[in-house]
């Protein structure tokens, strides 16, 4: 075992991908590793990564080659994980990495820490008008239709005690994912705390979110199916 894994699911971040395990590396413990789930992108993220790799011991690269999706490289690193709390995050640096030492903090009070675009002190600059419109609607629908208690139903920026992930698999096929672990963890009993976060734009490549109405309409869809089976069982 060691103190802390962070997940890094990616996908074409061959620009941001070393910048980013430089930084995290600098906000962790030294008994901590950073596990790079890579997609086998076509931009070669998967090289830059084991680079990294290769000159310390703390990187771990996953090269998926015919499996894809957010979820299950996730699930997958966290599967190869060993440390005692868990992170993950988005790769193109709109998850602040000096964030981690605050997050890693509420975690020996706390099972599930979210950081939160939507609370005092958070902000939304990292998506479109549209995309930050939309974001909020289905954060706001998840908090009237499941619980007010949490906010950024949609945050992806999560840290979590390893028993919590073992007792709650990760489902869903994109971000609505994240609604479905933290509404059954706060079901369950787990004690979740929420700390605000600015969203930054990407540094480099391109987006991953859908960036026109006919994209979102095409995901929202599985939000809304979501939160209808968390609340209603069906």
């Amino acid at each position: 075992m060691c103190r802390v894994s962070v997940i890094l699911p990616t996908y074409n971040e061959s620009g941001n991908i070393g910048s980013l395990i430089e930084e995290i590396l600098s906000y962790l413990p030294e008994d901590s590793e950073i596990i790079v789930v890579d997609d086998d992108s076509p931009d070669r993220t998967w090289e830059v990564a084991a680079a990294w790799a290769q000159q310390d011991p703390r990187v771990l690269l996953i090269r998926r080659i015919g499996r894809r999706g957010l979820t299950t490289a996730i699930q997958e690193g966290f599967e190869r994980s060993r440390g005692e709390v868990i992170f993950w995050m988005d790769c193109d640096f709109s998850h602040p990495p000096d964030k981690i030492p605050e997050m890693i903090e509420k975690l020996s009070r706390y099972d599930v820490v979210v950081a939160s675009r939507y609370i005092p002190g958070g902000a939304e600059r990292g998506h479109s008008r549209l995309g930050s419109f939309l974001s909020r609607v289905i954060c706001g629908l998840s908090s009237l239709i499941l619980s007010p208690a949490i906010k950024d139903y949609t945050s992806g920026y999560v840290g979590l005690r390893r028993p919590v992930l073992e007792a709650i698999p990760l489902r869903g096929d994109y971000g609505e994912y994240c609604i479905d672990l933290l509404y059954r963890a706060h079901t369950r009993g787990y004690r979740i705390v929420e700390i605000p976060y600015r969203c930054l734009p990407r540094r480099s490549g391109e987006s991953k979110t859908a960036t026109r109405f006919s994209g979102y309409l095409k995901r929202g869809y599985k939000y809304i199916f979501t939160l209808v089976r968390l609340r209603f069982g069906a």
